[in-house]
């Protein structure tokens, strides 16, 4: 039986963050009894979890749970509430700002992959196709669009305030020599906006969602190099001693997991361990 749920975005909004425990029957406790519930998103992170449930978990004695959510902030509040046991979509810049802003107790527990963020667009070929006052997407939440401005910064675009680090807004751009525009949108929607704006910066499942292929589509991709945005499993903290946590981590971390992700999605998303 497929054990994959999906939650859209819109559950935030009629409250459906208490689905926990009597909505799904699972145990969702920290306590090592029943499945392992894990919230992640859709592509590529649920995906990986499904092969890890379907071809090494069994043998492992794990018993996963996969619930899919399409939005950045209820797999954590999940998580920290303990409708879910683990989180498996975000990055540790993300996860800081996030902690700091809602109070939560979210710690990483191992690194699985990164995807790159790109600029893509339906309307040119290159970044120097871009015309004067040309209109770029750039996901709203503090840490993804400060790195979507880095990458533009990095290709030469714009030039950012020194030390502006995970916080850039376009308030803190100092040279625009093309007087781009931003529209800033909620970072699922970036792909969506591209037949309205002259180019977006898409994350890297977001773009794979939408049939983008990161290492062929885009115009400009982010360097895998010394990158600090690798996606990792997380838990409230307290319970990272849990064995099936400890389980799933080795899972996540093997070379069949390697070979998956390197098969699946040919460079447009990159293992980290």
């Amino acid at each position: 039986m497929r054990n994959t749920a999906k939650i859209t975005a819109a559950a935030l909004a009629t409250g459906a963050l208490t689905f926990g425990l009597t909505a799904c029957g699972a145990s969702a406790s920290g306590s090592g009894d029943g499945p392992l519930v894990v919230a992640a998103s859709p592509t590529p992170h649920a995906e990986i979890l499904t092969y890890v449930r379907d071809n090494l978990a069994q043998k492992a004695g794990l018993d996963l749970e996969v619930k899919e959510f399409t939005d950045y902030v209820t797999p954590n509040t999940a998580t920290e509430d303990g409708s879910v046991d683990a989180n498996y979509f975000q990055n540790q810049p993300y996860l800081d700002d996030f902690n700091k802003k809602n109070g939560t107790h979210i710690v990483p527990v191992v690194t699985v992959h990164l995807e790159p963020l790109g600029l893509y667009s339906h309307k040119v070929k290159s970044v120097d196709a871009l015309k004067s006052g040309a209109t770029i997407a750039v996901p709203n939440d503090t840490v993804n669009e400060a790195r979507a401005l880095k990458l533009l910064a990095d290709n030469g675009l714009i030039t950012l305030k020194d030390g502006v680090g995970n916080e850039a807004t376009p308030a803190d751009i100092t040279e625009n020599p093309k007087n781009l525009k931003f529209k800033e949108l909620e970072a699922a929607q970036t792909p969506r906006s591209l037949d309205d704006v002259d180019a977006a910066v898409v994350n890297g499942n977001y773009a794979i969602e939408a049939d983008l292929k990161p290492a062929g589509d885009a115009l400009v991709l982010e360097s895998a190099k010394d990158n600090p945005y690798g996606n990792f499993l997380a838990v409230k903290e307290g319970d990272e001693d849990d064995p099936r946590l400890k389980k799933l981590a080795q899972l996540l971390t093997s070379a069949e997991v390697r070979k998956f992700i390197e098969d699946e999605y040919d460079g447009s998303v990159i293992a980290s361990f």
